[in-house]
């Protein structure tokens, strides 16, 4: 009897811990950083080695809202007062070495999903737009930025050394 109240101990630990790392959080790459202004973007074509002065000409052809979620800052207090409260669930769990198992399993899920939790909690919206512009000259730039201004699709811009201005 002791065996099977062993194993269900156990097996319960098991799914606890695997509850807990599913409430994680994945990363990914990072959230695309927002400057003021124009500047900032990346280009998807090259420059044109024929054009000495540096500067481009085109049309905006699209703008794009670009949102997503920056992640938050852990201070460490989710993972502490996780381990805590893990570690007195894992200890009502057996017996014995069992007990002093499902604690320390208790104690690290716990501190995995507390700062889950806490990232979760102090992340935020970030909002962009993409800016993609035509060149007379039959290439193409992307840029991201914080704002379009006063830009609009079908406006004729100036492009030199990453700054984008209305014609």
């Amino acid at each position: 009897m002791l065996q099977i109240t062993r194993s269900f101990a156990i097996a319960g630990a098991v799914v606890l811990v695997g509850s807990l790392a599913a409430c994680g959080h994945n990363r990914s790459a990072p959230a695309p950083q927002y400057s003021g202004g124009y500047s900032g973007g990346y280009q998807t074509a090259p420059a044109y080695p024929n054009n000495p002065a540096g500067t481009e000409y085109g049309r905006v052809s699209n703008i794009e809202v670009l949102q997503g979620r920056s992640q938050g800052q852990t201070s460490g207090a989710g993972a502490v007062i996780g381990a805590v409260v893990g570690g007195v669930l894992g200890n009502q769990i057996g017996k014995g070495s069992g007990r002093a198992a499902a604690t320390g399993v208790g104690i690290v899920g716990g501190a995995v999903a507390g700062n889950a939790i806490e990232g979760r909690n102090n992340s935020q919206e970030v909002q962009g737009y993409r800016l993609s512009v035509q060149l007379d000259h039959g290439g193409y730039r992307v840029y991201d930025v914080s704002s379009p201004g006063d830009l609009r699709i079908g406006d004729r811009v100036r492009l030199y050394n990453g700054q984008i201005s209305r014609l």
